[in-house]
């Protein structure tokens, strides 16, 4: 049986009545609707994919979307948020064989190098999430996922840095600032040429950076 979330009824609760908790189950159909929506939002992007093509592509009822998410806002949300996580696992295992904290900034690099040379269904076409950022309306939750992303990987870089340059927190800060700014750099233009030989350029020039600190 899946995960149960609970969620408060619309029913007919009498005047002063609290309203009950309603158990809502997260099993298999929460897991193919969310692949489906990865796969159509990832390379249609996610104004283009209604959520008929999202049901449809995952064989369920429009229903089971519903039942195990609030809106197509909730499920964009959900979809940053396993982008999100799919990226800190290519990059816990790259940091897994780092020899150092030189190699640790590196693995920031390489992950997201891994995630470009994912199987995509139209190939590669940038990060998804500042694809989906690009899309949605300021305010939306989604881009504070995006943006929560992006904070957490220039941290990253910089707790590598301070590693390198103890007792240097402003200079690692900076540099940290430097690659987050050449890796967003080098993700667009990997987007728009299909592949990772702009990711892999990037984590060249990046090594180099830091043989030179």
């Amino acid at each position: 049986m899946g995960d149960v979330e609970t969620a408060k009824t619309e029913g007919n609760a009498g005047a002063g009545e609290q309203r009950q908790p309603v158990k809502r189950r997260r099993g298999a159909a929460r897991g193919r609707i969310l692949d489906a929506a990865t796969r159509r939002f990832y390379a249609d992007g996610v104004a283009a994919t209604g959520i008929d093509t999202i049901t449809a592509e995952a064989g369920v009822a429009k229903m089971s979307l519903y039942n195990n998410f609030d809106s197509k806002a909730d499920l964009v949300r959900a979809y940053l948020e396993a982008r999100h996580e799919e990226w800190i696992g290519l990059y816990e295992r790259r940091l897994a064989a780092a020899q150092g904290p030189a190699d640790a900034v590196l693995a920031v690099f390489d992950a997201y190098a891994d995630h470009a040379g994912l199987a995509y269904e139209h190939g590669f076409r940038g990060c998804g999430l500042l694809n989906a950022a690009a899309e949605l309306p300021a305010g939306h939750e989604g881009r504070t996922v995006v943006r929560h992303h992006k904070e957490q990987v220039e941290g990253l870089l910089a707790a590598h840095l301070q590693e390198l340059l103890p007792g240097q927190e402003e200079r690692a800060a900076a540099t940290a600032e430097h690659l987050a700014f050449l890796l967003e750099g080098a993700i667009v233009r990997a987007g728009l040429e299909g592949d990772a030989v702009r990711m892999r350029r990037a984590r060249d020039l990046a090594a180099s950076l830091m043989g030179a600190l």
